[in-house]
């Protein structure tokens, strides 16, 4: 049998990510390879440890990336930091805090909970009480969750933690570069995302960052492994229980050390520093600017065609919007008519929003005017097929109007 090229089919992905890769980060991802410690290599190694301080909003000198998908950032994180039994605080209000349970359990965390509905976010004094309540060594947090596409608001959680001793982490995967986030003046000690959103890359690489007090409670965990250890090195009973998501070997393996743990992902590395060089010379504040304009314009298409937004509109994250199926639509069928006819994406939901919502991204290279008035022209006619009452025009208009 001879195998034919990959060639995938043409598609607009205006769900709640992946999204299409901008070209300039492909275009950097077919460079040629190099050895992992030829000057070439390191020295981009630390101009992405620098422009991912920029993209983090950040001083700390752990800053790098970790070789996976965004989950990988996030065990990492986790591994690295908890202990069996310590104690870890997550507020769950979407899918992606149940996720953070899941992972600091298999981690022997004593993980506790508070939970709120699905398209809210927790008030500063909820979550103050189940510190005060709980005491946990990690507060664990999604800044914006796909899932419901609603930001929790952070800019006091760093105070509330430190102030009852408990590290404060978040996951951005869905949100970094295209909503307001403060790592340093939030007093975040550590923060992952990935590529596959506002940062307009592929899913493969988890850009992290650690406060020193972080680095310092991963540190003492540390024990290098046999074969690479030299006299002096670290020796600890009890490692961290992952080796390769170790981050005080990862870490010394990205600083001066140059320890020898891990090959890494060049391909990935190439494409993880083009989504940070794009955004910080674009400008943070910028991106997010372009992330709220254009998630606006579709919220305002969206509205005139009569269709109901789901969630809380005033934590509602700038790069993707819940939307009710309106009643007698098959959700699905509509989706599948969108991507056969049009070869446009948008997505589903999960959990209690299965089959009742609908999400539609503007995030990264697809935040622009084109990409809202063609998904918003697409919608409008499979609506008007599947019987739905919508005047002609009236969600592209709207977008028009408001870009105008």
């Amino acid at each position: 049998m001879t195998s034919l090229p990959i060639n995938p089919p043409p598609r607009l992905l205006m769900g709640p990510g992946p999204i299409n890769a901008d070209p300039r980060v492909l275009r950097a991802m077919s460079a040629q390879l190099v050895g992992q410690y030829d000057p070439a290599m390191t020295a981009y190694m630390n101009e992405t440890m620098e422009l991912y301080r920029g993209v983090f909003r950040t001083t700390n000198d752990a800053t790098l990336v970790v070789d996976g998908t965004s989950r990988a950032g996030i065990e990492a994180v986790f591994v690295s930091l908890i202990e069996p039994g310590d104690v870890v605080l997550v507020p769950i209000f979407g899918r992606f805090g149940h996720l953070l349970h899941e992972i600091a359990s298999r981690c022997g965390a004593d993980v506790r909970v508070i939970e709120r509905e699905w398209g809210t976010v927790f008030t500063p004094a909820e979550i103050e009480a189940a510190l005060v309540e709980h005491k946990p060594k990690l507060l664990a947090v999604v800044h914006g969750d796909t899932s419901t596409t609603v930001a929790q608001p952070f800019d006091e959680l760093g105070a509330l933690a430190e102030k009852h001793g408990a590290l404060l982490y978040s996951d951005t995967t869905a949100s970094l570069g295209g909503n307001t986030f403060e790592t340093d003046l939030w007093g975040l000690d550590a923060v992952t995302t990935g590529l596959q959103k506002c940062l307009a890359g592929p899913s493969g690489s988890s850009p992290t960052t650690l406060s020193e007090k972080a680095v310092a409670v991963i540190n003492a965990r540390k024990s290098i492994e046999a074969g690479i250890r030299v006299a002096g090195d670290a020796v600890n009973a009890a490692p961290i229980r992952s080796n390769y998501f170790d981050l005080s070997q990862v870490l010394d393996y990205w600083g001066p050390k140059r320890l020898n743990h891990h090959t890494e992902a060049t391909t990935m590395l190439y494409g993880a520093r083009e989504c940070a060089r794009l955004l910080v010379d674009e400008g943070i504040e910028n991106a997010v600017e372009r992330h709220r304009l254009h998630g606006t314009a579709m919220v305002t298409g969206l509205t005139a065609m009569g269709l109901e937004l789901f969630g809380d509109q005033s934590v509602r994250m700038n790069n993707v919007v819940g939307v009710k199926i309106p009643e007698g639509i098959d959700g699905d069928k509509l989706r599948a008519t969108m991507l056969g006819d049009f070869g446009i994406e948008i997505g589903t939901s999960f959990g209690p929003m299965a089959g009742k919502v609908w999400r539609i991204g503007t995030m990264g290279y697809n935040a622009r005017r084109d990409a809202v008035l063609t998904t918003l022209a697409a919608l409008e006619v499979a609506l008007r097929r599947g019987g739905v009452t919508v005047t002609a025009g009236s969600g592209a208009g709207a977008a028009l109007d408001f870009y105008a």
